[in-house]
Order: structure tokens, then C-alpha cells, then sequence
């Protein structure tokens, strides 16, 4: 009996940190075949994938593959892109150059899995959702969809990642003599660029965000303050995310406590918790979301959309304990 063959996928700039939680991700993945990974400073080297080493690769190689993965640094993935469409090839796309904001969505699925199941499956090209914003997204857009959030109030998001989140490239601000024992704030002013890429998801919210740095490796911690109307209660915020990602092998929801960093460092979950806040007028809930940056946020969400694009089971290859 001939064996099936497995589709091939391949990871363009593959040495970073998010390119290293995807290939290590795909070397558990029971589906695909890694053809190859590209890197120009880690070349020869091996790979998380055993039998693949980093190798200098070019448009032209993308030819053949049923799909590739870009994990390049903000800016470089357009011409990629642009060739793997021309080559006939599927793309998802982890940097910032196709998400919502960019000036470049035409064409392109915004890939929050538990949002857009359908549209990812059909997909050419998908544009993997930033860290900050799967947290903020996936925690208030089925609360902007039930009424319960006043929106002529604004959500504050105050948010924490650790220096991971900043890439891998060397930078003397995120050395460990500079970070440790310190926390910052960045991005003030909502200045950050994730900031587009909620306000897309969330029409007709207004957002504070504060993002800040945590003199630790990896890992996002956002409080959210929502406004709520007056008889809406965390219990029913609860349910409401219960109904929403019930088929959701990613998405767990807290009750008892909130989470914490530990709770979700190197897995792909995303831990959501709300709880009231009684006799503060307005009516204010509090929600916590908890992810790995590099997980949920990045690599785990990428496979999320690779399973839904190739037709696998949804926990396929995910760190989902």
C-alpha cells in the first residue's frame, strides 16, 4: 500500500525566536513534511526539525511546497509573499506586514482561528494576529458581539511581555543587565502598532492600551478594564466565552483565580478570567487574558491556521496541556 504523501511546508527566517517555536512545533506535527528552513546567520546549522538544517534560501525555492510559513522581521515578507502567490503556494504570514493596518490586507484572512475558522480554511494567504492583540481580541470581541460592553466608555488595556516579544536581533535596551530588576512602560501615547490591528477587530470600542516590558523571557499578562452596562456580571461575561470557544482546543477559561504567567509559559492556551468589581460606578468588570507570546501568540496560532488550512485535527502539533 503506497503511503499518502504529506504535504510539505517550509519556514523562511527560521532562526528567531518565533521561527524556532514553529519548526519545533512542526517537528511534533503527525501532518506535514518541513522541506526546509531558511536562515543566512544560523546556516548549516541543525534545525528543531531532525534532519533539517538552516539553509540560505531565495524566492525561486518556494516552488513545490504546498505552503510556507514567514517568520521574518517586520517589513522583509512582502516580496515572499508576493512570490509564494505567484508560485501558487499557501502563506501565512507572522509579521506585521499583512495584518490589519498595514495598508496591504486586500486579499488577505486575518487568522484568529477561533474567529474565522471558515475563512482560514480557504485561505491563500493568512495574516498570523499579533501577541498583544490575540489576548485583546479574543477576550472582548464576543462581549462587543453580546451588547454587554459600554462603548461610549473607553477599555483600558494595561499589558505586560516579556523581552522575547522584542525579537531575537541584539539590542543593548533588552540586554539582562538592562531589564532585570526593572519594568517599564513603551509605546505610550497609544502609540504602539498593535494598537491598529485591535481597533480593526473591535469596531466601535475605544481602546487605551499600555503595553509594558517584563524583565522576564516570554510570556503576555493583560488586565483589561471594561466597561460594562449595569447588569452585566462576570459570571455572564463567563459564559459567554464558554459558548464562544467551546470547540476552541487553545482558549480555557479561569473561575476561581486569575491566571498567571506560569500557567501558560511554553504552551499554545490562552487563560481568560473576568470578575466583578462591586460599587465602583460606572459598572467596571476586570479581565485578565494570559499567553505565551511565542506560543498562542505566535508559533502555536500559526499551526492553529496550518491545520485549518490543510484539513487536520484542530490540537494537531499544539502544546495544549
Amino acid at each position: 500500500m503506497v503511503e499518502a504523501r504529506r504535504p510539505t511546508v517550509a519556514v523562511v527566517g527560521g532562526s528567531g525566536y518565533t521561527g524556532l517555536e514553529l519548526l519545533d512545533r512542526l517537528a511534533r506535527h503527525g501532518e506535514v513534511e518541513v522541506a526546509w528552513a531558511s536562515s543566512r546567520s544560523e546556516a548549516g546549522r541543525p534545525t528543531p526539525v531532525p534532519g533539517v538544517r538552516f539553509t540560505e534560501r531565495t524566492e525561486a525555492d518556494l516552488e513545490g511546497l504546498d505552503l510556507v510559513f514567514l517568520c521574518l522581521p517586520h517589513g522583509a515578507a512582502v516580496p515572499w509573499a508576493a512570490a509564494a502567490g505567484a508560485a501558487g503556494v499557501r502563506v501565512i504570514d507572522l509579521t506585521a506586514d499583512h495584518r490589519p493596518g498595514s495598508g496591504r490586507e486586500a486579499g488577505v484572512v486575518y487568522g484568529m482561528a477561533e474567529h474565522a475558522a471558515d475563512s482560514v480554511a480557504d485561505a491563500s494567504m493568512v495574516a498570523n494576529p499579533g501577541c498583544y492583540p490575540t489576548g485583546v481580541i479574543l477576550a472582548l470581541a464576543p462581549l462587543l458581539e453580546a451588547q454587554m460592553i459600554d462603548t461610549a466608555r473607553a477599555i483600558t488595556v494595561s499589558a505586560a511581555s516579556g523581552v522575547t516579544g522584542a525579537g531575537r536581533s541584539p539590542k543593548r535596551e533588552l540586554l539582562f543587565a538592562e531589564v532585570h530588576g526593572d519594568f517599564r512602560a513603551y509605546g505610550l501615547g497609544n502609540g504602539h502598532r498593535h494598537l491598529l490591528e485591535m481597533r480593526a477587530r473591535l469596531p466601535g470600542a475605544g481602546l487605551l492600551f499600555v503595553p509594558h516590558l517584563l524583565p522576564v523571557p516570554r510570556g503576555i499578562l493583560e488586565t483589561i478594564a471594561v466597561p460594562v452596562g449595569a447588569d452585566v456580571r462576570a459570571e455572564a461575561v463567563t459564559d459567554v466565552w464558554r459558548e464562544a470557544y467551546r470547540d476552541s482546543p487553545a482558549v480555557s477559561i479561569a473561575v476561581d483565580e486569575a491566571p498567571t504567567l506560569s500557567d501558560v509559559t511554553g504552551t499554545d492556551r490562552l487563560i481568560l478570567y473576568a470578575t466583578d468589581n462591586p460599587g465602583l460606578a460606572p459598572p467596571t468588570l476586570t479581565v485578565v487574558a494570559a499567553l505565551d507570546n511565542l506560543g498562542k501568540g505566535a508559533a502555536g496560532q500559526a499551526i492553529q491556521n496550518l491545520n485549518l488550512m490543510l484539513g487536520f485535527t484542530a490540537g494537531e502539533g499544539l502544546r495544549c496541556p
